[in-house]
């Protein structure tokens, strides 16, 4: 998804949520401002459907919550919130919550050239701070290629995934090859 930022004052949390409620669209919220969420390719919502299957599948007889680019994502203690295109919590304090969650153990954005970089930079070092968050997944849009940031102990691996690899998110316990996450796509071909 592509985020731009509106032209509105600062809100506060709760003068956010109650705007965001009456708009046709959702908007991430972050530092007292609002962002909205814009359409991407067919690629990428493809992925993001495929990959909610998948994963909505393997965790059906779980407690975890699947969600997708509507389900909103608390950033750990603060009041900043965001729209990642899949998440998965299987925290019991996210069970009961109705507006988002604020413990996901794995958050999945497809990759798009307008919003690769801040996925990187800028909503990766939001996400990090989060004790609960194991597996940070990137997944191209374009080319098959994946990178998958790993906490590990202390620390963040990156791992990066080409084809024949099998991708696997220990947060979930949950293994795919890559190519079932592409499968049936045109992608664009390297220069």
């Amino acid at each position: 998804m592509v985020a731009t930022q509106n032209t509105l004052p600062q809100l506060t949390p709760e003068e956010y949520f109650a705007w965001e409620a009456q708009q046709p669209q959702n908007y991430e919220y972050i530092d007292g401002q609002v962002y909205a969420m814009g359409g991407g390719s067919v690629n990428h919502s493809r992925i993001a459907v495929r990959l909610a299957a998948l994963l909505d599948t393997h965790l059906a007889t779980t407690s975890c919550i699947t969600g997708n680019s509507d389900l909103k994502v608390n950033i750990t203690g603060t009041t900043d919130y965001t729209y990642p295109d899949l998440s998965v919590t299987c925290d019991e304090r996210d069970q009961t919550t109705t507006r988002y969650i604020t413990y996901p153990c794995l958050i999945i954005e497809v990759l798009s050239e307008s919003t690769e970089a801040y996925d990187r930079g800028g909503k990766f070092r939001l996400y990090r701070n989060n004790p609960a968050l194991q597996d940070y997944l990137l997944v191209s849009s374009t080319r098959l290629e994946v990178d998958l940031y790993r906490r590990e102990a202390d620390q963040w691996l990156i791992l990066n995934y080409q084809p024949v690899d099998t991708i696997e998110l220990k947060s979930i316990q949950f293994s795919l090859p890559i190519e079932q996450i592409y499968r049936g796509l045109t992608l664009a071909l390297d220069d």
